[in-house]
This record gives structure tokens, C-alpha cells and sequence, in this order.
């Protein structure tokens, strides 16, 4: 299977210097937006990743992904530009974070990952286990050893750029 289409359509107050997605720009297997202004999209026909709902699982593979990519403060105002009738799934809840969670504003749910944890995982089940998504990821031998994968090494460059 090739590469599952993406959207990311990021908060526009979401710090580009700890964005975990920031190194996956300019890939053509990924479009970026940023939720500014009244920014809308309708989201039908997309699997959109959310805590809470249905586990994804490769029958999902015929829609596109769609990423929310913000604090988990601001995620209810991103959702609130979606239209249309979007397919929401959530990770398999045995899938771990290797980012250092830290929240001074809140929170962080239960089952919650790092933005380019979540895109790599949904995109592994879906078929498309691309570990290009994690080259410049700081903690990804971490988290494919947390979540018993060998972290191999990455020889090539990621698709698109």
C-alpha cells in the first residue's frame, strides 16, 4: 500500500519549535493548514484521530487521515472548525508515548501522544508503516522500544522531500 493521504491543520497558536510535525513540511504525502481567522474544513470522508473513539484498524484505510495538531486545551476550539461528517477513531490504547508530558495548563488525557507518535501509529495500522515519519524525532528509538518495536536505522529520506 502507498503512503495514506494526511491533513494536519494545526492550531494557529501551536509553538512551531516543539512541534513534533515540523520536519515532516514540505512532504507531499502531507498537507498542512493552520486554523486561523474562520478558518473552516469539511472533514467528510476523513478519519479524524480522537481520545475516546473506535480503535482504528486497517478497514480504515480507504479515507484519508486528518491530524488535529494542538494543546489538548485548545483541541475543542480546532474540532469546532470541522464540517461535514468526519470518522473519528482513536489509537489502541496499549500504543505508549515516549514524549515527557508536561502540562502547566491542564491535564493531558490518558492514551494522549505526541502529534508524529499518533500519525506514525495510525499510519502503521492502516498499512503504511513509514519510519521516515519518525527520522528527526527526537524520542523515537524510545518509543519504538516502548511500544516493542527495534528501532531500526533510517537510511533513506523521507518521500517528498
Amino acid at each position: 500500500m502507498g503512503a495514506i493521504p494526511t491533513t494536519v491543520i494545526r492550531h494557529a497558536n501551536e509553538r512551531l519549535s516543539k512541534c513534533s510535525l515540523s520536519p515532516l513540511e514540505g512532504r507531499a504525502d502531507i498537507a498542512f493548514l493552520t486554523a486561523r481567522g474562520g478558518m473552516r474544513f469539511d472533514a467528510t470522508g476523513f478519519t479524524v484521530l480522537a481520545v475516546g473513539a473506535p480503535v482504528l484498524c486497517a478497514g480504515d484505510a480507504e479515507r484519508p487521515l486528518l491530524l488535529l495538531d494542538s494543546t489538548w486545551r485548545l483541541l475543542p476550539k480546532l474540532l469546532r472548525r470541522l464540517d461535514g461528517a468526519p470518522v473519528f477513531r482513536s489509537l489502541p490504547p496499549e500504543v505508549v508515548s515516549a514524549y515527557p508530558r508536561v502540562s502547566k495548563t491542564g491535564e493531558d488525557p490518558d492514551g494522549g501522544l505526541a502529534s508524529v507518535e499518533a500519525l506514525y501509529w495510525a499510519r502503521r495500522i492502516l498499512g503504511d508503516d513509514d519510519l521516515s515519519l519518525l527520522e528527526n524525532y527526537h524520542w523515537r528509538a524510545a518509543f519504538l522500544e516502548k511500544n516493542a518495536l527495534a528501532p531500526p536505522a533510517i537510511t533513506s529520506t523521507a518521500p517528498g522531500g
